[in-house]
């Protein structure tokens, strides 16, 4: 077995020392605990975010310009149902990256980027595609000064790209040399 400056062979015989994994490890558990605790708030305080996503559906605080407003969805029970579906989604992305961020700290790289890669593809899911292109767009969420999302929605969004770009560098997983 080889190693580098860098590296040292624990009794176990796994390498230790890079900052990368530790690095993509913290990342992922800021992540993970930034999403579980807005899951855990939509969750005990469901109608403060509810009313979030009803005004923003309904577009009832936009520019109301006809060519535009056919896109509001004012059914109550689709806007919950997508409010739900959100809350589902953001619980999972929180599960998976707190599973992630477990297998970081016990050092077993393969799993840890793994399944730091599906929660954090998730939050981009979640806030890129659904806060800042459908929500902030399709539903002109930009125009309400009341109930626009974007600038919170875009802080998580690049912060998950930080930390998924961290996760896929070369040294994040470490192997030992045989």
């Amino acid at each position: 077995m080889t190693t580098t400056p860098t590296t040292a062979t624990t009794a176990t015989g796994r390498t230790s020392g890079t900052a990368l994994p530790l690095a993509a490890g913290v990342l992922t558990g800021i992540l993970a605990l930034y999403i579980a605790l807005v899951a855990l708030g939509n969750i005990t305080d469901f109608g403060t975010n509810q009313q979030f996503v009803r005004h923003v559906l309904a577009m009832d605080t936009t520019f109301k310009d006809d060519d535009l407003m056919w896109r509001a969805v004012t059914s109550t029970a689709l806007q919950d149902t997508a409010y739900v579906l959100i809350i589902v989604w953001e619980t999972v992305a929180a599960l998976v990256l707190v599973t992630g961020t477990w297998f970081w700290a016990r050092r077993d790289h393969d799993r840890a980027r793994r399944l730091s890669t599906y929660g954090l593809l998730m939050l981009v899911l979640l806030f890129g595609a659904g806060f800042i292109a459908v929500g902030g767009e399709w539903f002109a969420m930009w125009q309400s000064k009341t109930w626009n999302g974007l600038d919170a929605a875009t802080r998580v969004f690049l912060l998950s790209g930080v930390a998924l770009i961290v996760n896929q560098l070369p040294g994040a997983v470490r192997r030992d040399a045989s």
